[in-house]
């Protein structure tokens, strides 16, 4: 080969190299203006009726991601299946969680086949696909990880845990259990945790749940957090709310809150950082099963929960 030409194979190369490395200035680009987490409200109206389906809560337009996304880390979906019918999901996500709101059946992936009920809770790892079947009209909360390994480009191959489920029988045992112990206190709700996971004490490495009661006549004062919760309603009285804001009033009172009414078998979003208080004036207890990317975020050491005292 000529020299010439190997001369000008080398430099073609080292420019296709150097075609991507761009540079910023510091104070131009150190804190980018990211997409703005909304607070979305998602009715129990989707679920209600229709053919089977999973009903996906994507945000990925006003997330500017390339693939389906409620949250940057998560995507949370409402499966309806009809009586009798069969609905398969297929993800790449390395932690999945269901609700059952209404309905029973069974699930089957290559671990066997777990069989479910109406507030019901389970999770499942790394599985390539899973087949619910229900017996009844039923519908399902179902949140995964997906986003976080689409924006890695990484493929889920490695399960962290086994499939793991949680009773509704069992969830209101112990949360009975905890109001007796917590009475009053401003919060009283049980978290629900994975032994494969004893430093974030989670639900999965990456997924974090809370089974929370909002009882009759309580006013949860304000919190936060950098995590984004996507909040499933689980029950509750007409007057039941969250007050949503960025910033706190001088009495620690949210400041132009944005209003999310609780409806039971609704979600809404709760953005990071943001403060919310939780209010019931009806005359019937409440419950919020929120679901968050708490696992990722403690891991990371950033979850910063604060509370007004």
């Amino acid at each position: 080969m000529q020299p010439n030409l190997v001369q000008e194979i080398q430099q073609a190369a080292q420019q296709k190299w150097e075609r991507h490395a761009e540079v910023k200035e510091y104070m131009s680009a150190v804190n980018p203006p990211m997409p703005k987490i909304d607070v979305v409200h998602y009715p129990s109206a989707l679920h209600q009726s229709g053919e089977s389906r999973v009903i996906r809560f994507d945000q990925s337009e006003k997330l500017q991601t390339p693939y389906p996304a409620t949250t940057p880390n998560l995507l949370a979906n409402y499966l309806r299946i009809c009586a009798g019918d069969t609905l398969k999901t297929e993800v790449n996500a390395s932690s999945q969680m269901f609700y059952v709101i209404r309905g029973q059946g069974r699930t089957q992936m290559r671990h066997g086949t777990l069989e479910w009920k109406e507030g019901d809770l389970f999770t499942l790892p790394a599985v390539p696909d899973a087949l619910h079947s229900a017996d009844s009209d039923t519908a399902i909360y179902w949140v995964h990880d997906a986003p976080v390994l689409d924006y890695l480009g990484a493929k889920a191959d490695k399960e962290r845990f086994e499939p793991v489920l949680y009773t509704k029988e069992r969830l209101n045992k112990e949360l009975a259990d905890v109001r007796k112990i917590a009475e009053g206190r401003n919060r009283t709700g049980i978290l629900l945790a994975n032994p494969n996971f004893p430093l974030t004490m989670t639900l999965t490495h990456t997924l974090w749940a809370l089974y929370n009661v909002l009882p009759a006549g309580v006013t949860q004062k304000p919190h936060r957090h950098n995590s984004i919760a996507v909040d499933f309603v689980v029950a509750s009285g007409p007057e039941t709310y969250t007050l949503i804001g960025k910033e706190l009033n001088p009495d620690g009172s949210i400041k132009d809150p944005i209003k999310a009414l609780w409806t039971p078998g609704s979600v809404f979003i709760t953005p990071p950082g943001w403060w919310h208080s939780h209010h019931n004036d009806s005359g019937e207890d409440a419950i919020v099963l929120p679901i968050q990317d708490a696992g990722l975020i403690m891991n990371m050491q950033l979850l910063d929960f604060q509370h007004v005292k």
